[in-house]
């Protein structure tokens, strides 16, 4: 079998003037990769020499062309392996990357061996770039940062691609048309795991994108992604900073963006909002924010807001949202519509592991099911599960301890640790700080991460530590939230106008191990600190097996 070859000229007219006509690869399906010191562009043609000239008179900041053939290329092939590749060099960071989601397909088709070319040819064509130092990674490392998986180029699904049309259509229609004092609304439902912040990565590039053309209804409108997450604005801005026509500076907080606005009497055109359960609705003074809602100040000053979704991943009273709110924002909107995503693409499990963690939340115990492609886990001790997600972390990486919030008094020496029910293990736990995310540091495995580091973010194998208030009640056969354990106390903060708080309380809590449980792409592992509880989760884990 042929293998692929990478053929690199200069940058110049020269160079592709001294090509020869006759090379078959002239008219035959290529990839190509043009490069400078910081910036690079990926593409895919039949018409080489033509092509280059077109990019010759374009381009700037490239000094080589890099030709990729291969005698089993062909225009499907072609087509999907570029997509692959700008989504790879984004991840690996070596460049800066002068593609427009023109060049990367949401979409690509099943073709004929697809499999051969996705894997095995892809890796083969990843190894000869790194040979020649065009790349700086390998695949599984750039595979495991997150802004590789938030990428704008990824290929989307159907379900996704179909999201996408919708609220593009959605903000052309109403970016114009709206004068009204609040903007339209569309609202993105859907749990976590469904893929929704890659398909909000998406739509914002290609709004972005759309801005400098003039034939666009996006033409010269001033749009910002937000979110409410210190550790996600970090993965944006990190891809804003790999991707040429996108900016820092349009990814946001909320309440940094409202003030802002405020100060220089400005509206915006387009607001995509990734995480709007936690999005406030009190005033946190703390925090500079002295209005009563996020999402109504964000409607104020934007003629469409986009946001994403999910009841389930509040975790705060002050960002305590539900149905009723959610409504009422809808009906302030001057225009306003609902979109569901409801295919899990994270956890790699069936739909008995997903339903055992769900029924979790409902605070019910179940033997714990089988998967062969997904492992559900419960341990004796936190140093049995701390080693084994080490094991995994060595074998897959981005492996990582987590836990609820129940530890903020056990300090030591300025550290909070997690210990296990017998006091003779512990790990740091939820220490911040760093440029990159908690969990793609490398330190962070001999640590504990809490909902705030975790939330929104894929690991392959998690361990979730379910603290002391979590527990089990033999005599009624459920499990059972003793809420003053939780030492969240900025959760509970803002109760004020809330009718049963103990309810609310607990909602808070489950969600966050509802959170927690299903960051993990390939496994699940499970120590819980309560005795009665770990005990259960034990025996329901021989019952199962």
């Amino acid at each position: 079998m042929s293998a692929i070859e990478i053929l690199s000229w200069p940058f110049k007219q020269e160079s592709i003037n001294q090509i020869n006509n006759t090379e078959q690869y002239l008219n035959y399906p290529v990839i190509y990769v043009l490069n400078g010191n910081k910036e690079a562009y990926i593409g895919e043609t039949v018409y080489f020499k033509n092509r280059m000239k077109a990019h010759l008179k374009a381009r700037k900041n490239i000094d080589q062309i890099n030709l990729i053939k291969h005698e089993e290329f062909n225009r499907s092939a072609t087509f999907h392996l570029e997509t692959k590749l700008i989504n790879y060099f984004l991840g690996d960071e070596k460049y800066t990357l002068q593609n427009k989601s023109k060049t990367a397909s949401d979409f690509t088709h099943n073709y004929f061996n697809k499999p051969y070319y996705d894997q095995q040819l892809f890796k083969e064509l990843w190894q000869k770039l790194h040979e020649q130092k065009l790349v700086d990674h390998e695949l599984h490392v750039i595979e495991n940062k997150d802004i590789f998986k938030l990428s704008p180029f990824k290929e989307l699904s159907i379900e996704q691609q179909d999201l996408k049309e919708n609220v593009l259509e959605f903000c052309e229609k109403h970016v114009q048309a709206n004068t009204g004092q609040y903007g339209s609304l569309l609202v993105i439902e859907g749990e976590a795991g469904v893929g929704k912040s890659v398909v909000l990565s998406s739509i914002f590039n290609t709004i972005q994108e759309r801005k400098s053309e003039a034939s666009s209804k996006f033409y010269k409108t001033n749009n910002y992604l937000v979110v409410h997450h210190e550790e996600m604005l970090k993965t944006y801005r990190d891809i804003a900073r790999q991707v040429k026509h996108l900016s820092v500076s349009s990814f946001e907080k909320p309440t940094t963006l409202i003030n802002r606005l405020d100060k220089k009497n400005e509206k915006v055109d387009v607001v995509l909002v990734d995480e709007a359960h936690l999005l406030l609705t009190k005033p946190d003074n703390f925090n500079s924010f002295k209005y009563n809602n996020h999402l109504e100040e964000l409607l104020k000053r934007a003629k469409v807001v986009i946001v994403i979704y999910d009841q389930d991943q509040v975790l705060k009273f002050k960002s305590l949202w539900g149905l009723a709110k959610l409504e009422e924002m809808k009906k302030l909107s001057y225009r306003s519509e609902v979109y569901p995503l409801t295919n899990q693409f994270r956890m790699k499990a069936n739909d008995e592991v997903i339903n055992w963690i769900n029924n979790f939340k409902s605070k019910v115990l179940s033997p714990l099911p089988h998967d062969d492609e997904y492992e559900l886990k419960v341990f004796k001790t936190l140093k049995e599960m701390h080693v084994a997600i080490k094991h995994k972390n060595d074998k897959f990486g981005l492996s990582r301890v987590v836990s609820t919030f129940d530890y903020l008094h056990k300090k030591d020496g300025g550290t909070y640790y997690v210990t296990e029910s017998n006091g003779e293990y512990k790990l740091p736990w939820n220490s911040t700080g760093g440029t990159k995310a908690w969990a793609e540091q490398n330190g962070t495995i001999n640590e504990v991460g809490s909902i705030y580091t975790i939330q929104g973010f894929d690991l392959n194998y998690v361990g979730v530590v379910l603290g002391p208030s979590v527990q089990y009640d033999a005599v009624k056969g459920e499990i059972v939230i003793d809420t003053s354990l939780y030492m969240d106390k900025g959760a509970y903060t803002g109760m004020d106008g809330i009718k049963n708080v103990n309810e609310a309380k607990e909602k808070i809590v489950l969600n966050s191990i509802n959170i927690l449980m299903k960051r993990g792409i390939k496994g699940l592992y499970i120590y819980a600190s309560n005795e009665a509880l770990r005990n259960k989760l034990l025996e329901y884990q021989e019952t199962g097996e």
